[in-house]
């Protein structure tokens, strides 16, 4: 038994150690379902940092093999997406991964996304003191509104980069 104390030591350090930089709180992810042969589609969520200075960074996926953080804003009356090397979370703000502003772009999906399925997800959080937060995730994919569906082929290769 006593070698064993050690160990659960540790880990107590461990768990201690990283819950102290859990400082960033995700809500309401989903990712857009696609439809056959759609390589490539969007995951959208709220953040919300307790402390300054917080900048989420990058995002893996299992579900394809690339997986960026975008933005789309217009420049010059064109809606442009492109990749960002990190997204500022203010503390006590809510930082919207919306359709038509920042979001998660995966692309090489593996499989068709369909409604009901969910994707996992892992974000990685700088902070301030160059410690890393890594936050695991369980988006739902929800079903694309037929109204929207219509208005707007999500990341169809005509935006620009």
């Amino acid at each position: 038994m006593r070698p064993l104390l050690p160990s659960l030591l540790a880990a107590l350090a461990f768990a201690t150690a990283s819950s102290a930089y859990a400082h960033v709180t995700v809500s309401n992810p989903w990712a857009r379902a696609t439809v056959a042969q759609q390589q490539a589609s969007g995951v959208f969520m709220d953040l919300r940092s307790a402390h300054d200075n917080a900048q989420l960074l990058s995002v893996t996926t299992d579900a394809a093999s690339t997986a960026e953080v975008h933005e789309m804003r217009m420049e010059d009356n064109v809606m442009k997406m492109r990749a960002v090397p990190s997204v500022s979370l203010p503390s006590g703000q809510t930082v919207s991964l919306k359709p038509g502003g920042y979001h998660i772009m995966l692309m090489g999906l593996k499989k068709p996304l369909a409604a009901g399925d969910n994707i996992d997800l892992t974000l990685e959080v700088l902070h301030e003191d160059g410690a890393k937060e890594r936050i695991a995730v369980r988006a739902p994919v929800r079903a694309l509104a037929p109204a929207a569906a219509a208005g707007h082929q999500p990341h169809s290769g005509a935006h620009q980069h």
